[in-house]
């Protein structure tokens, strides 16, 4: 197998959909080893946020001197992405070597019916799992991937640190139709007597995760009772605060690139998982924090990508992460009109999407990102058109959408590129040939 081959039949696993469930990963883990044992795992879980805040916190550990594993989904730019340790994606040999060794255990396990076919999930994270125990890095932040109680990682059993960043409706499908059940599985990564870091603010989500704690005997760190935060600046450039624990830190200016108050939360949860780990007795200085956080980059996220027009990409594939795109362009961000290039997954609630997004926009374009799972545009504009009176052009290409909506937008104009993940990857790639936009992408 080559590595082209190799990807080929891990997405190849991807037709047997989403199957939450451990039994499957606990014989994989069997068969290989029980790698997940032997790596010291800070699991963060969340509806938004999770992979910001894995961002921030990989990056001040990597400034304390450690060598830290991420593991996060889905990638931008390319599937190495989703394994990384201090930022180098695993090598692309490495990758197809563990899958020589890996493919005939998946056939076994599939072909018990018992156990069922392994979902492309489930192969990513024991690739994952195996990686890392070879590599033995001083840490691993592992991102959850849907949920909690029944992810693929959560075969993980005795975690350094769990982190549940917030909670909000998404998958209500499979992870229920209310916040407290969504929470409830969200919990789901709590163990017996390890501590959890929370930045949750919905007091309903709250009361589950603290209900679990009580539960498991599991030390809570509230973030939002424990910690005094302070914007102190803000522009396209970054922004600066101040993290005041009376019982603990006090850190002043803190800078990071990131855009939006919730990305200051986000570096206030890495910052509070550093204090849990200093009471563990690791070692992490407050110019290692500093200096993490400021170093920190997490791309598609509020990202500047060009100006004149500005061109910015966020993935705000769901409602809450609409509402905090919204918030901080308002707060953040000054722009005549509005361009809007959206495509999202057809799994997504559209309605309250769209109903937040829309009327932000004064030109819409609506198109679709690369993914079996993608909404139709002309399902999407339907519903749009509840929410707006203004014309919508529909461009499948994600490409072609983006010179469109160039053309449209003038100079002192914001063009938003945003939606799923898949769609903001696309974009980022085409935008990154376009250079200083007078090149065409297509």
């Amino acid at each position: 197998m080559n590595y082209s081959e190799t990807l080929q039949w891990i997405h190849s696993t991807g037709r047997f959909g989403i199957k939450p469930g451990l039994k499957r990963m606990s014989k994989m883990m069997e068969l290989l080893g029980d790698p997940h044992k032997r790596i010291k795992v800070i699991h963060i879980a969340g509806t938004n946020g999770k992979g910001s805040t894995a961002a921030f916190l990989s990056k001040i550990l990597e400034k304390s001197g450690y060598r830290v594993g991420m593991y996060t989904s889905p990638y931008l730019e390319a599937f190495t992405n989703r394994m990384a340790i201090n930022g180098e994606d695993i090598p692309e040999d490495t990758l197809v070597e563990i899958v020589k060794k890996m493919k005939p255990l998946v056939k076994e396990i599939s072909a018990d019916p018992e156990l069922g076919q392994m979902t492309e999930f489930e192969v990513v994270t024991s690739i994952a799992f195996y990686y890392f125990a070879s590599q033995a890095p001083d840490f691993v932040v592992l991102e959850v991937g849907l949920g909690g109680r029944l992810d693929a990682t959560n075969i993980i059993e005795n975690p350094l640190v769990a982190v549940v960043t917030n909670i909000g409706l998404e998958h209500t499908e499979i992870l229920g139709d209310t916040i407290e059940k969504i929470a409830w599985e969200k919990a789901g990564i709590i163990k017996d007597s390890v501590s959890v870091v929370t930045a949750v603010p919905r007091p309903e989500a709250l009361r589950v995760i603290q209900e679990k704690c009580q539960e498991k005997h599991a030390p809570l760190f509230n973030l939002r009772e424990k910690v005094s935060i302070e914007k102190k600046s803000s522009s396209l450039e970054g922004q600066a605060f101040d993290y005041v624990n009376p019982q603990g830190l006090i850190l002043k200016d803190l800078c990071i690139r990131l855009l939006g108050e919730h990305q200051i939360i986000n570096a206030s949860t890495a910052v509070a998982v550093t204090e849990v780990l200093r009471e563990k007795g690791f070692t992490i200085s407050e110019n290692s924090i500093g200096e993490g956080l400021k170093a920190a980059r997490w791309a598609g996220r509020l990202e500047v990508m060009g100006k004149n027009p500005l061109l910015i990409l966020d993935a705000a594939h769901n409602t809450d992460g609409v509402k905090s795109l919204q918030k901080a362009l308002q707060e953040q961000v000054e722009y005549a009109k509005l361009v809007l290039v959206i495509g999202i997954l057809g799994d997504k609630a559209l309605d309250d999407m769209l109903k937040e997004i829309i009327p932000m926009a004064d030109k819409i374009v609506i198109t679709k990102p690369d993914s079996p799972r993608a909404a139709d545009p002309e399902t999407v504009a339907e519903t749009a058109e509840k929410y707006t009176r203004l014309p919508i052009i529909l461009e499948d290409s994600i490409p072609r959408a983006i010179n469109i909506a160039l053309s449209l937008a003038e100079p002192e104009d914001l063009l938003l590129i945003s939606g799923s993940l898949y769609t903001i990857s696309e974009a980022r790639k085409a935008v990154m040939q376009m250079g200083d936009y007078k090149t065409p992408v297509l």
